[in-house]
């Protein structure tokens, strides 16, 4: 019934499995991946007929991951998958990005690439195999992709390369970089590094390169097998050649013009005004208005690169290695924790940081299973910043992949737990953009941090490179404009802090590009980085001191576990009853470690005490202050620590006889007490003759001297 194509390799030091024809046959192209115990189905699929009035490629990546691949059931209400998580919708971006550019540009055809996780084995991350099977399974599709490609995951584990680490390896490696192209060239890389230099880097991605050549070879091999028949692609439209002559006598000029403005606002609107009359001139003389459109983009992507390959100079008069002016400011926000205002030429991000408690930590559902995050970043672009209206609704997977790009950047500089209790919510609010908004939100995040007293371990700034290529010239451009990334080669984003990167990001709309046009970017991308550090540092040099007024205070120690029921009480109510009254908020984790907040240090130091009380156990001989709880005739129990009592004897009482006790002490008298002994039992013996009850000074260390 099946006629089943597979290959298999060793690879990484685990065999990867690529097999076709038993699964989702119906698709145009169906592969099924197996990497150790972690499978992933990849499908593709094409609409038969392409649709003429659209300018771009309809192409859909989507990543899904089933509870069932982890022997898990979902949570929440329905107790089925819902919309897409983060991670989902970072990995169905990750897969996007390399395969989009190889389709043959005058595919319009409405495309779906679906990759499912049916097994997930906890130890090889489902994204490399799902990236590996997207290729393959359009690679034997017939639809016009100029793949394959490959793809890798590289760590860097005691100063060696490693390919593909588990997920517990990469706990403690210094490096998370994913690297994908064809055999020719990188196309995408996506990284986390502990300031790494630009050197390491370029290894790490040579390296994923040439780790993924027999991955690449292995899905030729299979589709060698089973490819089906190249589909026929529609006829370029004459029209198309005779449009183009004819804008270009038309427009040349006059586009030229409207990109010798320097001002954005008031070049996009003369361009607007030109394109809009240009192909109303066009209709009028029987041209297709689509047509037209789409040549008058040509025309502009031809002119703006011509003339940067040809003087160096940019669309706003700089060369290729010059950043726009930059202006930084903190604490424009008065009562947020911590803020930034970063505004580099016409990008500008307002970045703050709001710090909160370990009850404010996002819950993770992940097939790895449930895990907290004590660090938050989230990016928003509203229509505004582009001078544009739209609709604002959540956010879509630019702002996700954004947000987590910054994210990235800081995240290998974030100070520990243990050194900041804190719980960190960065949102950056891009207010104009002009290129580069997530190199914006990297730089103003980094302020805006330090405004709030984070102790970062050094600021962090981000640039984005790009490039223009035509045949063997090339120009690698630093701190690119938002219409040099639309009508160039590469969007190359580095971020990190004066010791090293901490993130980068490259997304290609050619095939490959070379090693040497990589280095020259990275080290372009340096000293980019390096003088932006230096204008932020104009506005502050380091993290504050403390946390700003507004902030939560917060104190971290450990208690015994023995003593964490104690401290929690029965259904919960010690601890709530010592937040009722010290209005302080406690968490306790499983392993004692107790962290208290409040708005200030009186509330933290009431319930300080108060646990400390419950958790400590009283000194012999210190003095302590205490309450009348009980009277007997033989003396009267006082509680002085917390929830401890002891017993004042009739005969410490006081220093002269005393007949009764009530004589002495009433029920609710606060009294100083001093600990004399405490027994085997748990009992303990006070007194109150040996303490001034005025001052609490200890009287008989003073008659001792």
């Amino acid at each position: 019934m099946f006629k089943v194509y597979r290959k298999e390799i060793e690879w990484g030091g685990k065999p990867l499995i690529l097999e076709t024809g038993k699964i989702a046959r119906q698709a145009d192209g169906a592969v099924l991946v197996t990497y150790g115990e972690t499978i992933v189905l990849c499908t593709a699929v094409a609409h038969k007929k392409s649709n003429p009035d659209v300018d771009f490629f309809p192409l859909t990546v989507l990543y899904q991951e089933k509870a069932f691949a982890a022997g898990r059931i979902p949570g929440g209400f329905f107790r089925r998958e819902g919309k897409p998580s983060e991670g989902e919708t970072l990995t169905s971006r990750l897969i996007d990005r390399p395969i989009r550019p190889l389709f043959v540009p005058s595919f319009r055809n409405e495309t779906q690439v679906v990759c499912t996780v049916l097994s997930h084995d906890m130890e090889n991350s489902a994204d490399i195999p799902a990236l590996i099977g997207a290729s393959a399974a359009l690679t034997i599709s017939g639809l016009p992709f100029l793949g394959p490609i490959g793809a890798a995951r590289v760590g860097l584990i005691d100063g060696k390369l490693v390919l593909n680490p588990t997920l517990q390896e990469l706990t403690t490696s210094q490096l998370n970089l994913v690297v994908a192209g064809t055999s020719e060239g990188v196309l995408m890389v996506e990284s986390e590094a502990q300031e790494l230099s630009e050197e390491q880097m370029l290894a790490a991605v040579t390296f994923g390169h040439e780790q993924f050549q027999p991955v690449i070879q292995a899905i030729i091999e299979l589709a060698e097998q089973c490819a089906k028949d190249p589909w026929d692609l529609a006829p370029i439209d004459p029209q198309h050649e005779v449009v183009a002559k004819r804008l270009r006598k038309l427009a040349t000029a006059d586009v030229k013009a409207a990109y010798s403005v320097k001002d954005k606002t008031q070049r996009t609107d003369k361009l607007a005004l030109l394109k809009t009359g240009t192909i109303a001139a066009l209709e009028e003389e029987g041209f297709s208005g689509a047509i037209a459109a789409t040549e008058f983009k040509e025309l502009q992507k031809e002119l703006v690169r011509q003339e940067i390959l040809k003087t160096g100079q940019r669309i706003d008069g700089r060369d290729t290695k010059t950043v726009r002016p930059i202006v930084s400011e903190v604490g424009i926000l008065p009562r947020a924790h911590g803020s930034a205002l970063f505004t580099r030429g016409s990008t500008q991000a307002l970045v703050v940081t709001t710090l909160g408690t370990a009850q404010n930590e996002q819950i993770i559902d992940a097939l790895e299973g449930e895990y907290k995050e004590p660090f938050m970043l989230h990016y928003n672009f509203p229509p505004y910043s582009v001078g544009e209206t739209g609709r604002m609704s959540g956010p879509g997977r630019r702002e996700i992949g954004h947000g987590k790009l910054a994210w990235r950047a800081l995240h290998p500089l974030m100070p520990s737990k243990e050194k900041f209790p804190y719980t960190i919510r960065l949102v950056s609010e891009i207010t104009e953009s002009d290129g580069s908004s997530s190199m914006a939100t990297v730089c103003g995040s980094s302020l805006a941090l330090m405004d709030a007293g984070v102790p970062l371990a050094h600021p962090v700034a981000g640039i984005a490179m790009g490039l223009i290529k035509e045949g063997k010239e090339f120009a690698v451009l630093s701190d690119i404009l938002g219409d040099e990334d639309h009508l160039g080669d590469m969007d190359f984003k580095v971020a990190g802090s004066q010791n090293g990167i901490t993130a980068l990001q490259m997304d290609l709309k050619i095939t490959s590009i070379t090693p040497e046009i990589m280095k020259i970017a990275l080290e372009q991308a340096h000293q980019g980085r390096l003088h932006i550090l230096s204008k932020m540092s104009e506005a502050l040099e380091d993290s504050r001191t403390e946390v700003g007024e507004y902030a939560p205070r917060m104190i971290t120690f450990t208690i015994p576990k023995e003593k964490i029921r104690e401290v929690i009480g029965t259904g919960g109510k010690v601890i709530r009853e010592i937040c009722e009254k010290t209005g302080a908020k406690l968490d306790i984790a499983d392993d004692g470690t107790l962290t208290i907040a409040g708005p200030n240090a009186e509330v933290l130091a009431a319930a300080e005490k108060w646990v400390r009380g419950i958790t400590d156990e009283p000194e012999v001989g210190v003095i302590y202050k205490g309450t009348v709880v009980r009277t007997v005739d033989f003396g009267a129990f006082v509680s002085f620590f917390g929830s401890q009592d002891g017993l004042v004897h009739i005969s410490e009482l006081a220093p002269k006889r005393v007949e009764k006790t009530t004589d002495v002490v009433k029920e609710g008298d606060e009294v100083w007490v001093k600990v004399l002994e405490m027994d085997s039992r748990g009992k303990i013996r006070l007194s109150m003759k040996q303490v001034d009850q005025t001052t609490g000074k200890d009287l008989a260390s003073n008659s001792e001297a």
